[in-house]
């Protein structure tokens, strides 16, 4: 005995396109080239977004943390003890209270 299609089957192949779209003169991967050469899309996280409310606030604070990486990575290249190393940083000088 056949099953008849279900109702549910039937609803998923009806066109749901709006007649607003009109894709007919689109091209296809017309920026296929572009997402390429490097589309980098981070999603922050609610939490932290009244730290980083935009991209340039996420981009300065990763530039300020890309130094430290970098000798971390290479410390641990060498085997040397990442967290034994003296990382250079630019301070202020001290003034003296008085």
């Amino acid at each position: 005995m056949k099953r008849k299609a279900s109702r549910r089957h039937r609803k998923d192949e009806r066109d749901t396109m709006r007649p607003e779209y009109d894709f007919s003169a689109a091209v296809r991967g017309a920026t296929a080239a572009r997402y390429a050469q490097g589309a980098n899309i981070v999603v922050v996280d609610p939490e932290v977004l009244d730290v980083f409310p935009d991209g340039a606030t996420v981009n300065e604070a990763l530039r300020a943390l890309a130094p430290v990486l970098r000798h971390w990575r290479t410390a641990q290249r060498s085997g040397e003890a990442p967290n034994k190393l003296r990382i250079p940083v630019a301070r202020k000088p001290r003034q003296n209270p008085g």
